[in-house]
């Protein structure tokens, strides 16, 4: 029941304040009827004798609302970014603030039914939902305030990249944050956030100021690094293993000239490219941000079918200075198409956007590296013909920079020396060949690894399991473990790339 928009919830003495309402007005009409007055109780105790919905309970209490398996919304609210994520919640909880998360975590702890948490639900793994669990679905958390005088950033935890780039870009500043504009701050941020200006400005866990936290007991606390240190220290790169975050607060940068874009080379070079990716990198200023690698060429392109080379590339600074640098990369080849030239930060950030839809299968693998040896690019040269169609990549993403400039244990994030993430996404259309591509993934991805620091991006990891998120959090690890147990002894967020208490 609602009175306006607002959903009322508050239980008196035991009776719900629906059931409260239910009873006045029917005891109201009687009066009017000339028939003899009901307590207040004897009514509420009437209206809840008949058999409640599933999880009504816990639609009284809301502001949001609560989508189980007999609604017709259900269907279209369980899935997410992956195609391959088949799962099936008991409930989907669409919260529209922090006292909704509230509820429904105490709710879940009463009633012992586990809990996921969606942000954007963009994540590999489809950590989002998970049979019988109730979601917590943070959709409706979608404010962002941009401050340009304090150069600050506030997004709710329900925020995709591309509304927090327009409110940012709007006032002339910037939050360094992925690559894709339909994904979700929350993941990207808690698992480090690599993105285009993270040689210049660090990873997005070095612009965050401070973050709102519902805690595994429901509560609400802040953590900063003058309010909770421990839990701040472990939410930049820990992931979801800590709390549901419903907002966070960054430090925004002022926005710069943009050149950028993307290039492409025929099969036949991708060898050579490779290597001259590997040359460019080794010398390239903090101010440009290189990924490269190798795709099936897209339709319409001079490379349409080949096991084309690509180096995508953002530099943030003058446009003059930005185009010298960048000319080497045009020069090259040349390439057979070449999309790179001043642009802005904003159509940079959807460069990827139309190759990366929501609904296709997806199953990705990824190495951080400290080098890319010639061992590592005879394999991507050797394997770019087997990649799976629709979409599939080898992508080397380039590290260090600023993020070295923050030190491997001053964050949960310890993979600061690495100078390369080394990865497969593999995206493919045809579900009856996921168990073919799955396998073909893991194999080259193992390949790959014995040639990595033992770490991976947390946010592009599938299924690896505990050992390969031992070996991602390394000397960290065993503080995280003190901070999981303080804030939640019995694991009750485990819907992550786990760290036990």
């Amino acid at each position: 029941m609602t009175l306006g928009d607002t959903k009322v919830n508050k239980n008196i003495g035991g009776i719900t304040r629906r059931q409260l309402l239910q009873g006045s007005a029917a005891a109201g009409s009687l009066t009017m009827m000339g028939a003899p007055v009901v307590s207040f109780a004897q009514q509420a105790a009437a209206a809840g004798a008949a058999e409640s919905p599933p999880f009504a309970d816990l639609d009284a209490m809301l502001s949001g609302s609560v989508i189980t398996p007999d609604s017709d919304q259900y269907e279209q609210a369980r899935r997410v970014f992956n195609g391959m994520i088949d799962k099936q919640p008991a409930a989907i909880v669409r919260c529209t603030g922090a006292a909704d998360v509230m509820d429904v975590v105490k709710y879940a702890r009463e009633h012992e039914i586990p809990v996921t948490v969606r942000g954007g639900g963009h994540n590999v793994a489809g950590k989002a939902v998970k049979d019988g669990a109730i979601t917590i679905d943070l959709g409706r958390l979608h404010g962002v305030w941009a401050d340009p005088y304090r150069k600050r950033a506030r997004a709710q935890g329900g925020v995709r990249l591309g509304a927090l780039d327009r409110e940012t870009t709007a006032l002339g500043m910037v939050v360094p944050s992925g690559t894709v504009t339909n994904t979700g701050i929350a993941g990207l941020t808690l698992g480090g956030g690599f993105g285009w200006l993270q040689r210049k400005h660090g990873l997005t866990i070095d612009a965050l100021v401070s973050a709102d936290v519902v805690t595994a007991d429901g509560a609400f606390v802040v953590a900063s690094e003058d309010q909770n240190a421990d839990l701040f220290w472990a939410l930049r790169g820990g992931g979801g293993n800590f709390g549901v975050v419903t907002s966070f607060e960054y430090q925004a940068f002022e926005a710069e000239d943009i050149v950028g874009g993307m290039a492409l080379w025929p099969e036949s070079m991708v060898r050579d490219m490779l290597h001259f990716y590997r040359d460019f990198t080794s010398s390239a200023p903090n101010s440009v941000m290189t990924m490269g690698g190798t795709m099936i060429g897209p339709p319409g392109t001079p490379v349409e079918g080949q096991a084309a080379g690509f180096i995508a590339v953002c530099y943030s600074g003058t446009t003059a200075e930005g185009e010298r640098l960048l000319q080497p990369i045009k020069d090259f080849g040349p390439p057979a198409m070449d999309l790179i030239g001043p642009t802005s930060y904003k159509a940079i950030q959807t460069m990827f956007d139309a190759a990366s839809p929501a609904g296709r299968q997806n199953y990705w693998r990824s190495n951080f590296m400290y080098e890319l040896s010639d061992e590592v690019l005879d394999i991507i040269v050797a394997r770019s013909k087997e990649l799976p169609p629709s979409g599939s990549l080898f992508l080397l993403e380039h590290m260090g920079g600023a993020i070295r400039d923050v030190g491997p244990h001053d964050t949960a994030f310890s993979s600061r020396d690495a100078n390369y993430n080394v990865s497969i996404l593999g995206v493919w259309e045809d579900a009856s060949k996921n168990h073919e591509y799955v396998a073909w993934t893991r194999k080259v991805g193992d390949e790959l690894k014995k040639f990595s620091t033992g770490g991976a991006y947390v946010n592009y990891m599938a299924d690896e399991g505990e050992k390969a998120v031992r070996d991602t959090y390394e000397t960290n690890l065993a503080r995280l473990r003190e901070v999981k147990r303080k804030y939640d002894p019995s694991n009750f967020f485990n819907a992550n790339q786990n760290i036990a208490p």
